[in-house]
């Protein structure tokens, strides 16, 4: 069943309350940029207080650094004018609890019962969680902060969100990684 239509029916809403958002800057307004899970439990409009056009956000399995999340953050900071990164994962991340090999596996599973080849999917860097969340958050803001294009002058805060508390736990060690100069 598709949700097609609901989804319409919502964009006409928000179109007919619409008003000057069309003018907003592609530049974010409080200059900050969330790196943070696509996780359907995490809202960051709410748990940040954010509104339309004040940040960037951007969201992939497991609120990770990659070289994709690198290469939007430096034009968020050099293009767009932000000067502090959020990197927020989440307690309970469905990321967590398998491997490479694992998710590789299930994929060709599934191909085998379509009659297709998986091969990509032993090309593919899944990049589950090992290790508690935070081990992997103050691994991904160290990466980050090492990267060579990333400017000593941006500050990389590193946090934990509770799904079950809706709460931001700042992770100590990533904070002092993530200090800019």
């Amino acid at each position: 069943m598709s949700n097609v239509n609901e989804i319409l029916a919502a964009n006409e809403d928000y179109a007919a309350e619409f008003g000057d958002k069309g003018a907003l800057s592609h530049d974010p307004a409080r200059r900050f940029a969330i790196v943070t899970c696509m996780d359907c439990r995490l809202d960051p409009a709410k748990f940040a207080g954010l509104l339309e056009g004040d940040a960037h956000v951007i969201r992939n399995a497991g609120g990770r650094v990659t070289a994709d999340v690198i290469r939007s953050l430096l034009i968020s900071y050099e293009m767009l004018g932000t000067n502090e990164w959020f990197i927020i994962q989440h307690t309970h991340c469905g990321m967590q609890g398998f491997t490479n090999e694992e998710a590789r596996a299930r994929f060709a599973a599934d191909a085998a019962k379509q009659g297709i080849d998986a091969v990509e999917a032993h090309y593919i860097d899944f990049m589950p969680i090992s290790g508690t969340i935070e081990e992997n958050l103050v691994r991904d803001v160290s990466h980050l902060r090492h990267h060579p294009l990333v400017p000593a002058a941006i500050t990389i805060h590193g946090y934990v969100y509770d799904v079950h508390t809706g709460r931001l736990i700042v992770s100590e060690e990533a904070e002092r990684i993530g200090a800019g100069k």
